[in-house]
């Protein structure tokens, strides 16, 4: 495989972040998970195309990403898939909708109203 020098090469690779943040599309203070790391609005489901691996912040995009499906799975449970406005690009992350400081909305959930087979 080639890669062109603006695509950057891909490696299996997770930086931990887990810092609050201020949601840029409802503007709702989001604070860190209890476990794990958080990279949506629990209120919006919305989150920012930051990411080309998760928490590298090397993705030039920088585009608001809205959630458009879910679907559930038997080791992560419901699994949430966003898609940028702004370059269209898919990518998915597990709902914390169990987090003790801030549970994803599953009513936000339930609205998508398209269940998708994984």
């Amino acid at each position: 495989m080639i890669f062109s020098q603006e695509e950057p090469v891909r490696k299996a690779r997770f930086t931990h972040i887990n810092n609050e943040f201020l949601c840029e599309n409802c503007s709702t203070l989001i604070p860190p998970l209890a476990r794990g790391c958080r990279n949506h609005c629990p209120k919006c489901l919305t989150c920012k195309h930051v990411d080309f691996f998760p928490g590298d912040r090397a993705n030039p995009c920088q585009g608001l990403m809205d959630a458009v499906s879910y679907h559930l799975t038997s080791k992560k449970g419901i699994v949430l898939t966003f898609k940028c406005r702004t370059c269209t690009q898919e990518t998915r992350n597990k709902a914390a909708c169990d987090d003790i400081n801030s549970p994803d909305s599953y009513e936000e959930i339930l609205k998508l109203g398209n269940l998708q087979r994984p």
